[in-house]
């Protein structure tokens, strides 16, 4: 046993815990992040398609008027603009929930070891007082193997016994 290297059982159960959380956000907390972003990546790929088009458009209505390609410049920029705010909070969202989520993780995991140390505190408490036990058994038994050293301690307990009334 040494201080500073877990045993095996802690770091079973570490490993266990952090498979079992692993799991959990493998299968609920990524797709659903990774939902959120394919979908926002869509959204700003159609944007992009869509302010591509008009850029071709424009190159076709340039002889109708300079003011339609100032408005269409406007409109694509506009565009350009949302969908990256709109893209900056998602990420940012995403950021905050990932931060949260990971130190409830870690508070949890804090608690699972705080959890198993007194456990295995409590098992070699458990397991000193029975070899304890077991020791003095054997002195006992090796200091009263014959009948006069068992009469001597029978005969001093009676007078303690007595000396106590």
């Amino acid at each position: 046993m040494s201080l500073i290297t877990p045993d095996f059982g802690l770091f079973f159960w570490m490993t266990v815990v952090f498979l079992v959380v692993l799991f959990i956000l493998w299968k609920y907390g990524f797709p659903v992040i990774v939902k959120m972003a394919d979908e926002r990546k869509a959204f700003i790929d159609e944007s992009l398609r869509k302010a591509h088009e008009a850029n071709e458009r424009l190159a076709n209505i340039q002889k109708e008027g300079e003011s339609i390609l100032q408005e269409a410049r406007e409109k694509q920029a506009q565009i350009l603009k949302e969908a990256a705010e709109t893209r900056d909070a998602i990420v940012e969202k995403a950021q905050d929930k990932a931060r949260a989520e990971g130190a409830r993780l870690l508070d949890d995991a804090r608690a699972a070891i705080e959890q198993e140390k007194k456990a295995a505190i409590a098992d070699i408490r458990k397991q000193v007082a029975t070899l304890s036990v077991e020791i003095a058994e054997k002195i006992l038994r090796q200091n009263l193997k014959d009948d006069k050293a068992q009469m001597d301690l029978i005969d001093r307990m009676l007078d303690e016994v007595s000396s106590n009334k």
